[in-house]
C-alpha cells in the first residue's frame, strides 16, 4: 500500500513555531497585502474567513482585517522540510518526496492504517506538525484520499474500492483536472469523476495519452511505484509579478529577456536542453494564459528562448492589448545529458551572469 503524506498548512505552521505570540490569530503566509502580492498559504484560522492560497494578499485583508501577514522564508521552510523527510525515511520502506509539504510512502500491507498513523504519530511528536495521509494502491487515490479529512486525518481506501471512493467526488478532486480540462468535460455533462469513469474507451474524451491515462486514474488505476530516486522536474521557468501592471513592450521585453536568461543558466547547471517553449501571462482581472511553441531541436540558448517567447507574447497581446500583472517564461521538453558549450556568445563561461 502507499501512503501520501500531506503536511497541514505548512508554510503557517513553520511560522507559529516561529511566533507562537501569533498562535490564536489568523495567519496568512504571502506578499505585502498592500501591494500586488499572493498568498502562499494560510493557517486553519485565517481559512475560516475564506482566505486560500493564490487569493491576492488585498483580498485576503479585505476578509480577515485582523490577519497577521509574514513574507515567506522559503530557506526556513526547506529545513523544516528536509529534516520531516529524513525522520520519515527512517520509518517507511520508502519514500519520494514530491514537493516541501507532501511525500509518498511504502507502508506494506499489513494493518495500514495503523502504520499510517504511527507515521502521523512521528511527525507530530518529532517536529510538533499535523499531517494528513491518504492511502491506497493507487498512488492518484493515496493524493485524493489525503485531502479528503484534513486537518489532522487518516483516509484508507481499500483495495479494489479505488474507483467507488473517487466516483463521487468532483472532477477538480483528481489531479490533472484543471480549470480548462473541467470546462472541457463539464461541457460534455461530467460532473463527477465517476462521469469520466463511466466512459466508454472510445470516447473522444479520452482519447490520445493524456485521455487515456486521466480515463484510467478516474476508475483508480495507477501503476506507479513509490519513487526512491528523485526525478527530474519537467519544467524549468521564471516569472515575476510586477509592483504595478505594465503596458510598455519595450519593458516588458527587458523583464522577459531576463527571465529567459534565467531559465538559460538553470538549463546549463543542469547540462540540459528543452525543446517547448512557454509564456506565461496574467492580466490585471486576474485573467492567466499561456502559449507555448516547440522548437526544431531542443536549445539552452537565452537568446534562442526569448526569441520563441518574444513571439509568443507578441501575439498574446495582439489578441488582447491590455497591461500585464504578470510575466513568465518556461521550457520543458528536456533533451538527455549532452556537452553544452563552455562559453556563451560573447566569449564569457556561460554560467556567469551578464
Amino acid at each position: 500500500m502507499i501512503a501520501h503524506l500531506d503536511i497541514d498548512a505548512f508554510f503557517a505552521a513553520v511560522e507559529l513555531h516561529r511566533h507562537p505570540e501569533h498562535r490564536r490569530k489568523p495567519l496568512v503566509v504571502g506578499g505585502d497585502p498592500a501591494g500586488r502580492g499572493v498568498v502562499a498559504t494560510a493557517s486553519y484560522a485565517a481559512r475560516r474567513f475564506g482566505i486560500h492560497s493564490a487569493m491576492s494578499c488585498a483580498e485576503a485583508r479585505r476578509r480577515c482585517p485582523d490577519a497577521v501577514f509574514i513574507t515567506p522564508d522559503i530557506g526556513l521552510y526547506r529545513q523544516w522540510s528536509a529534516r520531516v523527510w529524513e525522520v520519515l525515511g527512517q520509518w517507511a520502506d520508502a519514500t519520494e518526496v514530491v514537493g516541501l509539504d507532501e511525500g509518498y510512502l511504502a507502508v506494506g500491507d499489513a494493518d495500514p492504517e495503523a502504520r499510517a498513523a504511527e507515521l502521523q504519530q512521528i511527525v507530530r511528536s518529532r517536529m510538533r506538525l499535523s499531517c494528513s495521509l491518504g492511502v491506497s494502491r493507487a498512488k492518484v487515490v493515496a493524493k485524493v484520499a489525503s485531502d479528503h479529512r484534513k486537518p489532522g486525518g487518516i483516509t484508507v481506501v481499500p483495495a479494489g474500492h479505488e474507483a467507488e471512493f473517487l466516483a463521487p467526488l468532483p472532477l477538480r478532486a483528481l489531479p490533472g483536472i484543471g480549470p480548462r480540462t473541467e470546462e472541457r468535460l463539464r461541457a460534455a455533462g461530467l460532473r463527477h469523476i465517476g462521469d469520466l469513469a463511466a466512459l466508454d474507451e472510445t470516447h473522444e474524451l479520452v482519447s490520445g495519452a493524456w485521455g487515456v491515462q486521466i480515463h484510467a486514474r478516474a476508475r483508480g488505476i495507477d501503476p506507479r511505484p513509490v519513487e526512491t530516486e528523485p526525478s527530474e522536474r519537467l519544467s524549468v521557468s521564471a516569472e515575476r509579478t510586477f509592483s504595478e501592471d505594465i503596458a510598455d513592450r519595450r519593458e516588458l521585453e527587458r523583464r522577459g529577456s531576463e527571465m529567459a536568461a534565467r531559465v538559460s543558466e538553470r538549463l546549463v547547471e543542469r547540462a540540459r536542453a528543452a525543446s517547448t517553449v512557454t509564456v506565461k501571462m496574467r492580466f490585471p482581472d486576474f485573467c492567466t494564459i499561456t502559449r507555448s511553441e516547440t522548437l526544431g531541436a531542443p536549445t539552452a540558448d537565452a537568446a534562442e528562448i526569448w526569441a520563441v517567447a518574444a513571439r509568443l507574447l507578441e501575439g498574446a497581446l495582439a489578441e488582447r492589448p491590455e497591461p500585464l500583472r504578470l510575466l513568465g517564461v518556461g521550457v520543458s521538453g528536456f533533451d538527455r545529458p549532452r556537452q553544452l558549450p563552455l562559453f556563451g556568445r560573447a566569449g564569457r563561461p556561460s554560467w556567469i551572469a551578464e
